[in-house]
């Protein structure tokens, strides 16, 4: 991707997240990604590395108790480009979970824009850092029993592909034998059919970055990256798009949920208001949904 492409995608993708298409004015009470950026940001417990490069990394949040502290891992998005976003956007978040008893693990990931991220970089990371978590477990008293994936925007697709990680053919470089063990997946406006969602915010170029191009030892360039290829995924989905979310519209979360419960998954759609912002900005009706959701599921409860 070319400097010009890569501030244009930003200047785009930032401008759907603060819910402005390119001829309208947002409302001056109107949540934006800039106010929200502007509050005072909530810092973790502690940052735990899970390799040598500067961005493997994970943020760990930690509730007031002894524990043993249920857990949901968070996978921030930013069309997988580390220049439009880092995992720090997530910590309003992070700390509403922990204030509500969750311990929290905030993974950062090489984007595509980074060396080394791309294929097969990015999907390692996440990878790396959920075993990194699994090591951490007995260190910080964390359960693993009710395991919580969630992510947002790209996150989504990263935290929807995580759980289905197992199905991944032995002879790709995204193949693990050890996968961890997830109970439930939330995806949070996420974008997961790369051969077919191209028309969000991050689009087709982006994409094709994540995935790498077609070659003979790899010619079906989704088949270990895309969520939708991995399906059944086994593991009860919960889909939430806020319903004037124009960055990623809740007809790509709704049309993936149709061919995952096809396919013999548990999938539960949810539209609350809200857009791209909302849905991870705490005091907002839509995050408010996707933390009831969370916090249920992490205690091993149903979705609510």
């Amino acid at each position: 991707m070319t400097p010009t492409r890569r501030l244009g995608l930003a200047a785009a993708f930032t401008a759907a997240l603060i819910g402005m298409g390119p001829n309208t004015v947002a409302a001056a009470e109107k949540l934006t990604w800039a106010s929200l950026r502007a509050r005072p940001r909530p810092q973790p417990t502690r940052i735990v590395a899970y390799g040598s490069d500067p961005l493997q990394y994970a943020q760990l949040w930690l509730p007031e108790g002894p524990g043993p502290y249920p857990v949901v891992v968070l996978i921030h998005g930013g069309c997988w480009t580390t220049s439009i976003a880092d995992l720090t956007y997530f910590n309003y978040a992070a700390e509403d979970l922990r204030q509500r008893g969750l311990a929290v693990w905030s993974v950062e990931y090489r984007g595509v824009d980074k060396p080394g991220g791309g294929y097969p970089g990015t999907f390692q990371d996440v990878g790396a850092a959920l075993q990194r978590l699994v090591q951490e477990a007995p260190l910080a008293n964390l359960s693993l029993e009710h395991l919580v994936v969630a992510g947002h925007s790209a996150g989504g697709h990263l935290a929807l592909w995580a759980a289905g990680q197992h199905k991944i053919a032995a002879d790709s470089p995204l193949h693990t034998d050890r996968p961890i063990k997830i109970a439930a997946v939330v995806d949070i406006a996420g974008i997961p059919n790369l051969k077919t969602d191209t028309n969000t915010a991050c689009g087709a170029e982006v994409i094709g970055q994540l995935t790498g191009a077609p070659t003979a030892a790899h010619p079906d360039v989704f088949a270990d990256t895309s969520p939708a290829a991995l399906l059944p995924l086994g593991v009860p989905q919960v889909v939430i798009h806020g319903v004037d979310d124009v960055t990623v519209a809740p007809s790509i979360g709704e049309a993936y949920a149709k061919a995952a419960l096809a396919a013999g998954d548990h999938v539960v759609v949810k539209t609350p208001p809200g857009d791209h912002v909302d849905e991870i900005a705490p005091d907002q009706p839509a995050w408010a949904v996707v933390a009831e959701t969370i916090v249920s599921l992490a205690h091993g409860g149903p979705i609510p």
